[in-house]
């Protein structure tokens, strides 16, 4: 019912002039269901405060609540026609009341912390594209038939949004910045391993993946304590991210996985200048793909003490400054961070092997990331002593991935297992950083257990082959004559 339901609102934003792309539709779809979400979740806490005899404050105003403005019903708890908005007047109140009104809360909002300031966030970064009244009207119908109550209904509505996100990555260039292949996220968080009592962080979040894999990860081994449920919902999770429209998939991500007012933060984080990271800024874990490939302007590489345009290497430096002593990280990065010779390249592995213990390298084969032609390596690292052996695991999932043959837990089970204990196999190595040259700290993915293929040879070694052939052809030619 649910799966039906989204393809309804995207074949209803198709026909609409405003939404253009994959993009799009989820951005418009977001804000349509976090509202209708937030309905739910005051009606939850209007029944609770009745039940204990007390009255409800609700966060919007009479106008501006689901029931009033989006799906007025009648007495058969239908639709009421006669009072229900829509065509220009629907859009009008949308474009002209609504969003400014919700946007307003940014600013009256106690804390960044309070789900009345996500609300002012979330209006205040994204606009209503939808020109016709009319679809706007249907699409309203569509959403209100979404429950958010049961927990149920919750998981199966965060896996078609997850779907959703992967498709929007699928389309093109636009959306791949805001998925990560989930198998790998869930690797990755095996390997680190947190804990209910830690803080978790991701300060280039996206759609927020790998914060909702590490939510579903440790709700999954803890003891379910008031105590801890608490810890989990508020203490636990901390992401910040520069893109107005991932900033709020990341958010709804988040809440349709059970997190209430998530501690995702709108900013770039980049801009803040690492030498005023404090212990109390720092975290146990950090899980991150940072975007690679940017070109961040000069006043930004002031902020760090290795300067480089790349916008991963910034990121790389951000992650190890945030992380407590003792912390641990799982860092996907461009496999050419290892083996770079710019000087940026080799004084940043060089601090890493320094200041952290980077024991695990995971090689990532092509067609890993859908539509992103770049080979990646992820990086195990924990803060406090420097390195002195990097476990390698070349992962080969014996095919060609691609949209049809995707990465799965299949594939990393192996790698999971295998990095609890080191050893060497076909596929796995360990390199002592003592016998790296320290003048360019090569870090290169070199498997000294794959055969090594015959060098090609020369053009004049394959003439003189030829030619030696020829006589030796020759000569069983003219031996053969002679017997006849």
């Amino acid at each position: 019912m649910f799966e039906q339901t989204f393809k309804n609102i995207d074949d209803l934003l198709y026909k609409d002039a405003g939404a253009d792309s994959e993009l799009d539709y989820i951005g418009q779809t977001s804000w349509v269901m976090f509202l209708k979400y937030l309905d739910e979740l005051e009606q939850d806490k209007a029944d609770e405060a009745e039940l204990k005899g007390q009255d409800y404050q609700y966060i919007l105003g009479p106008e501006y609540r689901w029931p009033v403005w989006a799906m007025p019903k009648g007495p058969d708890n239908k639709l009421d026609h006669h009072t229900a908005m829509t065509g220009p007047d629907l859009i009008q109140f949308v474009d002209q009341k609504l969003f400014p009104y919700l946007a307003g809360f940014k600013v009256s909002a106690d804390s960044p912390q309070t789900i009345e300031y996500k609300i002012g966030e979330i209006f205040s970064e994204l606009k209503n594209k939808i020109q016709s009244g009319y679809i706007l009207r249907d699409i309203l119908e569509y959403a209100d038939e979404l429950p958010f109550r049961s927990s149920t209904d919750k998981h199966e509505l965060s896996e078609l949004y997850e779907t959703k996100i992967k498709n929007m990555g699928n389309a093109g260039r636009n959306g791949g910045q805001y998925y990560t292949p989930r198998p790998l996220i869930r690797a990755m968080i095996k390997v680190v391993g947190p804990k209910i009592g830690e803080k978790v962080y991701d300060g280039a979040a996206g759609s927020c993946g790998f914060l909702c894999e590490a939510y579903e990860y440790m709700y999954n081994r803890m003891d379910k304590t008031t105590d801890n449920l608490q810890t989990l919902q508020e203490k636990t999770f901390y992401g910040k991210e520069k893109k107005n429209l991932a900033y709020v998939i990341g958010i709804m991500n988040m809440i349709l996985h059970g997190i209430e007012a998530p501690n995702i933060i709108h900013t770039n984080t980049l801009g803040e200048n690492i030498r005023d990271i404090q212990e109390k800024n720092r975290y146990h874990v950090i899980l991150a793909n940072p975007p690679f490939g940017g070109k961040e302007r000069k006043e930004v590489q002031q902020n760090f003490d290795i300067k480089t345009g790349e916008t991963a290497f910034l990121f790389l430096q951000h992650f190890i400054k945030s992380l407590k002593t003792g912390g641990r990280a799982a860092i996907v990065i461009k496999n050419t961070f290892l083996s770079n010779t710019d000087n940026a390249s080799v004084s940043l592995r060089k601090h890493l092997l320094e200041s952290c213990n980077l024991h695990t390298v995971l090689d990532m084969p092509a067609g890993t990331f859908l539509g992103a032609g770049v080979k990646t390596v992820v990086l195990f690292f924990q803060k406090g002593e420097p390195t002195k052996s990097i476990w390698f695991y070349q992962m080969d999932p014996g095919r060609n991935m691609g949209k049809t043959n995707p990465l799965n837990d299949k594939d990393l089970a192996e790698f999971v297992s295998l990095q609890k204990t080191i050893p060497e196999t076909e596929q796995s190595w360990s390199l002592k950083v003592a016998d790296v040259d320290e003048a360019m700290y090569d870090l290169s993915v070199k498997n000294p257990n794959t055969p090594e293929e015959a060098p090609l040879r020369s053009p004049e070694d394959i003439l003189i082959e030829m030619e030696t052939l020829d006589a030796e052809t020759n000569s069983i030619l003219k031996s053969i004559k002679e017997l006849i």
